[in-house]
């Protein structure tokens, strides 16, 4: 049986005390890819590396059925400013631990040993994917190219996050 294309409503958050709407390289990369892939960008913001201005955010989104997945980008390196993995982590049903060790596997092909500085994660939070990326552009691309881009399409096989979508609410 074919499988048909089903577009994903995706949030983008941009974690960052400097970047603007007009600098903000990593948001605008993530957002033509989305767009190219044909889903919806369903919102997009900026926020400071704050661990509860994030959580805020997040928390709003997960709780808005009309977006399905979340992305964020900044916030998960190692200084003391960087808190997007705390400040997400505790807001997740469940960790998809895979994400974060493939991006990193797919990232030391490119730059080496420092992959092991990012702290990339993925999750599930009331029934919406939940993605943390570090805030470079090169990053991104890696993220939604390589893994996210085939995880998010329903025609993917075997598997992709879309044919989970209805049924991440199951109890």
């Amino acid at each position: 049986m074919e499988k048909h294309f089903i577009p994903v409503n995706i949030a983008i958050l941009t974690i960052s005390d400097t970047r603007t709407i007009d600098n903000d390289t990593s948001g605008k990369v993530l957002r033509e890819r989305i767009l190219d892939a044909n889903h919806t960008v369903a919102a997009q913001e900026i926020v400071q590396d704050d661990m509860y201005q994030i959580r805020s955010i997040v928390s709003q989104w997960i709780a808005n059925p009309d977006i399905q997945t979340i992305i964020t980008t900044g916030g998960t390196g190692l200084t003391g400013r960087d808190g997007t993995p705390e400040a997400v982590k505790v807001l997740l049903d469940k960790e998809i631990e895979g994400f974060g060790e493939l991006f990193r596997h797919i990232s030391y092909q490119d730059i080496r040993t420092s992959t092991i500085q990012s702290r990339a994660i993925g999750g599930v939070a009331n029934g919406t994917f939940i993605f943390c990326l570090p805030g470079s552009t090169g990053a991104c691309k890696t993220a939604w190219d390589d893994i996210l881009k085939e995880q998010l399409d329903a025609r993917h096989r075997p598997c992709n996050f879309v044919e989970l979508m209805p049924r991440l609410l199951e109890k």
